[in-house]
């Protein structure tokens, strides 16, 4: 009877939700949360109520993460792991589909001088934007973070490190329909065609008035106790605004950036190869219960199921003890890994990190 109840109380919230007018990512929830649990078994219904409609998930979360660490710490492995105390799964928000692809870039010159190790940080040292780490907060954003930040970098080093501008998360997160559902998740190819054929404005971090649309999220403590205070348990994708926040006296169409193309790379050679010559991508994967818990090292996947997908920019490579990585910058602020970013295992497709790096080139004005 409990069952039959719950179905018709989602069935009549999801009926007002469409009624209102509320935006499409909160009925698309909806609509995934009825077709998960229509057809569930009486034990699977009552391993539902347990996990999600009570409240002792976060304990839950953070018993399985310790017994994580614990596990891959014992093993010795390429990689250390911590225990954060965070439910990770609401910001693993990149949709990962094969069939949807950027056109595929090729290189007809391959090229057989790339270094050992390659650091832009170290490259463009007057870039800025290479050495920040953003903070999605508690939104499923990170497929749109992956994007802008690596347009940002471009443009700095396809201008000479002359512009040091930052391309705003917010905007195409609230305002690119066709790249997703906002926090519940979005496709990082489509924000790179968006940019060349729409536009995103400026804009950085939170209550950051220099650039146009500042992220509308502050950052917070997703792992530890802070200065930054908790993470909001609920967030709703922002609207689309075609207008520069309060404080700056810009106009938005003198703040928008475009690309001039948008591509994809895979494959470890061409990955590289990209990297070398036009700078920083985007690069999705999947997450494992034991990636949450990085703290330092070559992370590779040892343990744990699968929790979801996420897009984060990858900016070089190296290795370390004979052990091959890519070095990656992460959108959950400096307090995870190390110091928000983190590496990878190279050459061995892991995870799925090496099967599309999404890209373009940015118009320069």
């Amino acid at each position: 009877m409990r069952r039959e109840l719950i179905l018709l109380a989602l069935l009549v919230l999801c009926a007002c939700v469409r009624f209102h007018g509320e935006k499409r990512n909160h009925r698309n929830k909806f609509k995934r949360f009825l077709n998960r649990i229509k057809n569930f078994t009486p034990e699977q219904f009552q391993k539902f109520q347990t996990e999600f409609l009570s409240d002792k998930k976060p304990q839950k979360e953070t018993h399985r993460q310790a017994e994580i660490a614990r596990k891959v710490n014992k093993l010795k492995t390429t990689w250390t792991a911590t225990e954060y105390k965070r439910d990770y799964k609401p910001l693993l928000g990149a949709i990962l589909d094969g069939k949807m692809r950027l056109p595929r870039k090729t290189f007809e010159k391959k090229r057989n001088d790339l270094p050992d190790s390659y650091d832009p940080r170290d490259e463009f040292p007057n870039c800025e934007s290479l050495k920040e780490i953003r903070d999605q907060a508690n939104c499923g954003s990170c497929w749109a973070f992956g994007a802008v930040e690596a347009m940002s970098d471009r443009i700095c080093i396809q201008s000479g490190q002359t512009l040091q501008t930052r391309v705003s998360a917010q905007n195409l997160l609230a305002c690119c329909s066709s790249c997703g559902f906002g926090c519940d998740g979005g496709y990082p190819q489509y924000s790179w065609r968006y940019w060349k054929n729409t536009g995103i404005c400026t804009g950085g971090l939170y209550q950051d008035t220099k650039y146009c649309q500042p992220y509308f999220l502050p950052p917070c403590d997703h792992h530890v106790d802070g200065s930054h205070g908790a993470c909001p348990e609920t967030v709703e994708t922002p609207d689309c605004k075609r207008n520069c926040d309060d404080g700056n006296k810009e106009t938005y169409s003198t703040q928008m950036t475009f690309g001039e193309s948008a591509y994809s790379v895979s494959g470890e050679s061409n990955i590289m190869q990209e990297l070398y010559e036009n700078g920083p991508v985007e690069a999705s994967f999947t997450v494992y219960e034991d990636f949450v818990t990085y703290k330092s090292g070559v992370y590779q996947h040892i343990t744990g199921s699968a929790l979801g997908g996420h897009a984060i920019k990858m900016i070089g490579w190296g290795v370390e003890n004979g052990v091959k990585y890519w070095l990656c910058a992460n959108s959950w602020n400096e307090s995870w890994g190390e110091k928000g970013f983190f590496r990878i295992l190279r050459g061995q497709n892991e995870c799925g990190i090496e099967d599309d790096a999404d890209t373009g080139m940015p118009k320069i004005k």
